[in-house]
């Protein structure tokens, strides 16, 4: 009898946890990115630090920068194309390239 009931547990544990993967499996790219857009507000590229904008240009001479936002943390997330690629990249206010 203890071996049905252990055995029913282990099934519906499984079960639970392949259905948890199912479903974040199944979300839509816009709610698996949701999070992190909204920490960040869209700010003017004229408005871009200094140091931004020279770190930019020393790593991506051929860029064109389409946006730019900051989070409280004055980390920026810039959408960037170079030539027929487009890339979103992140950099401190201080130019120093970030890992996100």
């Amino acid at each position: 009898m203890k071996k049905i009931i252990l055995s029913a547990a282990i099934l519906l544990g499984s079960l639970t946890t392949m259905n948890a993967q199912d479903q974040a499996q199944n979300a839509t790219p816009a709610e698996q990115t949701a999070s992190a857009t909204q920490e960040f507000t869209e700010v003017k590229t004229e408005d871009l630090p200094t140091a931004v904008t020279e770190a930019l240009k020393k790593s991506y001479p051929d860029a064109v920068l389409a946006k730019a936002y900051v989070n409280e943390k004055k980390e920026y997330k810039l959408e960037i194309t170079v030539k027929d690629q487009s890339a979103t990249v992140f950099t401190d206010v201080d130019g120093n390239w970030l890992k996100k």
